[in-house]
């Protein structure tokens, strides 16, 4: 399957001062697969270590980690000597060997190969690592399939894709054909998500019970992870992680750790939260204080949303039968929270920190975002009440926040009117922050010297 995280491994081939790439991202969106396929096609030789299903393998840098020892217990491990220049080793599972990830510094220096290391839950192993290799890796984090990669996925044809970006640049009305396909489109990415063995068992069935089947293994595995790698709070994890549907069902949708426990206080609670964060398994959505640039100043830590890395997995964790009732186009009020978490997914993929604001004689945005200079209130609607955003229009009279552009996202066609644009839902996938790999060149000028 088509995936865009193929254009960024290219980038990094081509670089010239290339240093190792760590591939970072939850369990199950595809960092091996596009890694192994990467390598097959660009490389003379493909060396692929993973050391969960070879745990032998942590030999190779239990020793000396100077690069030659390394090299020559690689070749001897593999058994086939390896050219300078045209091998790539992909260390998989990373987070198993913490010596390997210590060890890349040597590697990079070195320079006779190309390296990419890849792991799950890597934010919260880091404490493992003998000694960090900073400046000799590149991150790249990769994310369940978008909507776009959903609709190539789904044999969505280019030629549409580009009317469809030209139709939300020009903001023209799309075809009536085309939008009620695309926003069906989008309401099987809601149950399906963006994993890709969940998407191939769709493509392939077209069964929703199998695709709920193959989400429920994945929501296994997060569950046995927490067990495995949380050295504390492994009880505190397991209960926010289970209680993210019954928390967005909510009407408020802000996490309560009352619903845990009636005595919780988040002082108690704060490591768990990260330990999801930073396992990629869940996405904190912080209220603001009031929408004004630089955003991150005006966060307020301690009040905020929790969503699932995935909507499928969202899906799959909620309500009996709410697929069927999002497929039948019910997505009511009680279902707001499922299409909001869609879109906490699809706009965190698209470059942007998860922001919300709830303030007393404003209302609640879903969602405040920065474009560049350009503060952007947005809210997400679910029915045929799309043009009633209280919210927005609030946020907007206050003349201090100067908040010229409002977003609603909603099942209808494309529509502006004075300061707000509506948008099908499905065109988020064309709204991405302006600072995703881009390059700010300045030129510095000493004359005056």
């Amino acid at each position: 399957m088509y995936r865009k995280a193929e254009h960024r491994l290219q980038k990094w081939k081509a670089s010239q001062k290339k240093k190792a790439l760590l591939i970072t991202g939850p369990r199950q969106v595809g960092k091996t697969y596009i890694v192994r396929e990467f390598g097959k096609a660009n490389y003379k030789h493909f060396v692929e270590i993973n050391f969960i299903t070879t745990p032998t393998a942590a030999d190779i840098f239990s020793g000396d980690l100077n690069a030659d020892t390394i090299i020559m217990n690689l070749t001897a491990f593999i058994g086939r000597p390896l050219e300078n220049g045209k091998t790539l080793i992909f260390l998989d599972e990373i987070q198993e060997c913490p010596n390997a990830r210590t060890a890349i510094k040597f590697l990079v220096d070195d320079g006779r190969f190309d390296y990419i290391e890849s792991g799950s839950l890597l934010g919260v192993q880091y404490k493992q690592v003998p000694s960090y290799p900073v400046g000799y890796e590149e991150i790249f984090q990769m994310y369940p399939m978008d909507f776009e990669e959903f609709c190539i996925a789904n044999g969505v044809q280019q030629s549409t894709i580009d009317y469809l970006r030209e139709c939300y640049e020009k903001q023209q009305v799309i075809t009536d054909s085309i939008h009620q396909t695309m926003t069906n489109l989008f309401k099987y990415y809601i149950v399906v998500g963006g994993m890709p063995d969940v998407v191939q068992r769709f493509i392939d069935t077209h069964d929703i019970g199998q695709v709920v089947g193959v989400q429920r293994d994945i929501i296994t595995q997060y569950r046995q992870d927490i067990n495995k790698y949380a050295k504390v709070g492994k009880n505190m994890i397991s209960n926010i992680f289970n209680n993210i549907p019954s928390q967005l069902d909510d009407k408020n949708r802000r996490f309560m750790l009352t619903s845990i426990q009636k005595s919780a206080r988040l002082r108690d609670y704060e490591d768990s939260f990260l330990w999801l964060s930073d396992a990629g398994v869940a996405l904190p959505c912080y209220n603001l204080s009031e929408p004004k640039i630089p955003l991150k100043i005006n966060e307020q830590s301690r009040l905020f949303k929790l969503y699932l890395n995935d909507v499928g997995l969202l899906c799959s964790m909620s309500l009996e039968n709410v697929q069927f009732e999002i497929l039948q186009g019910n997505l009511s009020i009680n279902m707001g929270g499922i299409l909001e978490n869609a879109f906490a997914e699809l706009l965190k993929t698209n470059g942007f920190a998860l922001r919300y604001m709830n303030k007393k004689n404003i209302g609640e945005l879903d969602f405040v975002v920065q474009k560049k200079n350009d503060v952007i209130p947005i809210e997400i609607k679910s029915g045929k009440d799309y043009k009633t955003h209280a919210a927005i229009n609030n946020a907007m009279e206050v003349k201090e926040w100067k908040l010229d552009k409002g977003i609603v996202f909603c099942m209808n066609n494309i529509e502006k009117e004075e300061k707000i644009l509506y948008l099908p839902w499905y065109m988020v996938m064309f709204f991405k922050s302006e600072n995703q790999d881009t390059s700010m060149i300045v030129n510095v000028d000493l004359s005056g010297l």
